[in-house]
């Protein structure tokens, strides 16, 4: 069988790569230009504001760092606009990638909405990805205790947006955006309540895709840009600025790059990883040398040495040619 002594360390490294292109998206997805895009086209109370307004006017301070708590007594003083832990004693910490509050546009008192973007690669990690939404949403609704209201005043809690960027998803969920949120039932007689009493909570999933569908525009499509790994980082800046009047600055360009580099080096490792098993496994099942099954599989010539090579580093007992 094909083993290799540095398998680990790669993974290793492969993990790190993922690490540091996780991190440059939530850095990216962070900042308010793209914010705005965000609750424009997610969060009907901003449908009919400017880009601009919602950039400058309705989204609270700059989002940051911080740690939150559940009950007053466990956590340090809240900030507002921030990649935030929620920690509580029986449920543990909840890390959420970016966490801020936005004003209610048009409201005649000072009303407030608190927004957790999460950016997710993996659209099943072992459990349906929309209950972790209504989960983390239910942990912003219930960490407003003692910042947003204290007692019984549970008319002063704010509506929560839990919003997932998901840049892998699933074919059939592929550029879509979908909205969960509470709807009254009448179930005997009819009557009626203010939508703001009970619309407190709202999961949405924006799952990106490629070009060439239908709704392949817009939002999906400017998030679509940003995030995408296999495309230069030029016609990342130009698309964004000609398409969607983003300016990006001089740390965001930079990001854009060092992301554009990592999905580049990941897919080429990832490649050459899955080309060299191949000649591996060619090799143990017909006894030829690797020159040989190098050429069968059509193996680039530039990455002929460098297969030689890892088969003499990891100490492969099989002949080379």
């Amino acid at each position: 069988m094909y083993s290799n002594e540095n398998s680990l360390a790669k993974r290793i490294n492969t993990s790190e790569i993922c690490l540091s292109y996780d991190q440059l998206c939530k850095r990216l997805l962070a900042n308010k230009q793209i914010l705005a895009w965000i609750l424009k086209g997610c969060v009907a109370e901003f449908a009919e504001c400017s880009m601009q307004d919602i950039a400058e006017k309705y989204i609270e301070g700059c989002p940051g760092k911080t740690t939150v708590s559940l009950y007053p007594d466990e956590r340090s003083e809240f900030v507002e606009g921030a990649v935030t832990e929620d920690s509580t004693m029986l449920e543990g910490t909840v890390a959420f990638d970016i966490h801020f509050k936005a004003i209610k546009p048009d409201s005649d008192t000072f009303v407030s909405f608190i927004f957790n973007i999460e950016a997710q690669k993996n659209f099943y990690p072992g459990y349906p990805l929309i209950k972790r939404g209504v989960y983390y949403g239910s942990r912003l609704i219930s960490s407003q205790w003692g910042t947003v209201f204290s007692n019984s005043h549970y008319e002063k809690m704010n509506k929560v947006y839990t919003i997932w960027v998901c840049t892998d998803p699933p074919r059939y969920r592929r550029n879509t955006i979908v909205s969960y949120s509470l709807e009254p039932h009448d179930l005997a007689g009819k009557t009626k309540e203010k939508k703001e009493n009970y619309d407190l909570i709202t999961v949405v999933m924006i799952c990106l895709g490629n070009s060439g569908d239908k709704n392949y525009k817009g939002l999906l499509k400017m998030l679509g840009v940003l995030l995408k790994e296999d495309m230069p980082a030029a016609e990342k800046k130009r698309i964004l600025q000609e398409e969607f009047s983003i300016i990006l600055s001089t740390s965001m360009e930079r990001e854009v790059s060092q992301m554009c580099d990592l999905g580049i080096g990941l897919w080429k490792e990832a490649w050459d990883e899955a080309k060299y098993e191949d000649v591996c496994n060619l090799m143990e099942v017909t006894g030829w040398d690797m020159e040989k099954c190098m050429d069968i599989l059509k193996i680039p010539e530039e990455k002929k040495d460098f297969f030689g090579m890892k088969a003499v580093n990891g100490k492969k007992e099989l002949v080379l040619g």
